[in-house]
């Protein structure tokens, strides 16, 4: 962290000190800064899976390196980019206090699971004046007391049975499909439970962080769920990934080919989609060093490009089907087939190599036994309790489902919650704080699935 931090706060000095006289002098500079900060995340997190597949192609016996990945190398790492792109642009001026700027790239609660935070919304809050604000402490505490339900109820009880039906896939076939479900669940409500509870701790502190979320079960598109989930990773990769490489000479080069081959508005869009490609390539790299993180961006990636493709060919279909876009019918259709398209990337994503992820899907296309659920144990109580952990599960999410849509019907639940009466509030709260430790699996919480990567 302390490299990362010296490399981006030096050379933003140094861009800044070189001025705009001196543009090829400023661009070697940026790009040494981006080498060294991410050439460090690169060797840490890639090295390893670059030997095995040197390995695998070579048949040699490349020894592996004992690397330890450090904790949140991957947000800081970004979040401090951010901020050297952002001086060399011109979009902010480089911060000429050492400590200041290291309390940017460092700021507690983030490095965890992010948000990845932008220096122009973060840094100033963290040097600003705060005085004690009830408001903001009482907020930020429940906010930390919802984010722990989300995790410690509806993510852990998730987990213990997508965990058993995918550790003995063979056993558990005729449930495969909600294994993936479930998995689905399980990785939402850890991640946002974990994003709620770093707001909340910020909160504590008077500092307003980006949200991480806004209701991604409820995208009409890929596209969509991807600018409502891991909100702050998408915008960081659209603006200093997708739109540099969109225009840079090369991209440039290549939309001037494909117009003349496939007509100026397919050829113009052509370049985006290979650059949506490259960008969710890069996402799933992100999320980890292997084979299967890279075809769920690939399939990700595919999905969103293929759908600009056929946009016009879309709505050809339905002004021939009669089909009203705008009814709330077709609304929900698309929310269901979105989720579907998503649930099926991630047979990809929670299993160990692609040939689990095929046997998965295979079971869930020719096998469905839901009384199977009543075999798995449910931790310390056995098979026995496992209808009533189940029942906890189903109404976590159903409690989760109703206040999301209220937020997507545009409730502002802080103000919502301000307006009870104090006595109400508080006692919603206590029963919220005593049905963690009551309704939480009996077995030790796992740590955030976010915080490895």
């Amino acid at each position: 962290m302390l490299f990362s931090t010296a490399v981006t706060f030096g050379a933003a000095l140094w861009i800044e000190q070189v001025g705009k006289e001196e543009k090829k002098k400023a661009k070697r500079i940026v790009v040494a800064g981006i080498l060294l900060d991410l050439g460090m995340l690169a060797f840490l997190k890639y090295t390893n899976f670059m030997i095995a597949n040197v390995n695998a192609l070579t048949g040699q016996n490349f020894s592996m390196l004992h690397l330890i990945l450090p904790l949140g190398i991957s947000y800081y790492t970004f979040q401090s980019l951010g901020y050297l792109l952002d001086v060399y642009w011109g979009r902010q001026q480089a911060d000429h206090n050492f400590l200041k700027y290291a309390l940017f790239v460092s700021f507690f609660p983030q490095l965890v699971q992010g948000p990845i935070g932008r220096y122009g919304r973060l840094a100033g809050q963290l040097t600003a004046e705060h005085s004690l604000d009830f408001h903001k402490i009482k907020h930020g505490l429940e906010r930390i007391l919802w984010g722990l339900f989300k995790k410690m109820v509806i993510a852990e009880w998730a987990g213990v049975y997508r965990q058993a039906i995918f550790a003995d896939p063979d056993t558990y076939k005729g449930i495969a499909i909600f294994g993936v479900f479930l998995y689905t669940i399980e990785l939402y409500g850890d991640f946002a439970g974990g994003i709620d509870i770093v707001l909340g701790i910020a909160e504590l502190f008077g500092i307003k962080m980006d949200e991480n979320f806004r209701q991604p079960m409820f995208s009409t598109s890929i596209s969509d769920f991807w600018r409502r989930w891991h909100i702050s990773l998408g915008a960081w990769m659209k603006d200093y990934v997708f739109y540099p490489l969109t225009l840079s000479r090369p991209m440039t080069k290549l939309q001037k080919k494909a117009k003349a081959a496939m007509g100026r508005k397919k050829g113009r869009f052509f370049t985006i989609a290979v650059s949506d490609l490259i960008v969710f390539v890069l996402v799933g790299l992100w999320h980890g060093a292997n084979w299967n993180n890279i075809g769920w961006g690939f399939y990700n990636g595919v999905i969103i490009a293929t759908s600009g493709f056929l946009a016009d060919t879309y709505r050809s279909w339905k002004d021939r089907l009669h089909i009203n876009d705008k009814s709330k019918g077709y609304h929900i259709f698309m929310i269901l087939r979105t989720y579907l398209l998503f649930n099926l990337g991630e047979y990809f994503d929670c299993v160990n190599s692609v040939g689990e992820a095929w046997k998965m899907i295979r079971y869930s296309l020719t096998s469905f036994h839901p009384s199977q659920f009543l075999l798995i144990s449910s931790g310390k109580l056995g098979v026995a309790y496992t209808p009533y952990a189940l029942l906890t599960l189903a109404i976590g999410c159903l409690i989760w489902f109703v206040v999301s849509v209220l937020k997507e019907r545009g409730t502002d639940m802080e103000k919502a919650l301000s307006r009870l009466p104090f006595a109400v509030e508080f006692l919603m709260f206590l029963l919220l704080l005593i049905s963690i430790p009551l309704f939480s699996p009996m077995s030790v919480a796992r740590g955030f699935i976010y915080a490895q990567f």
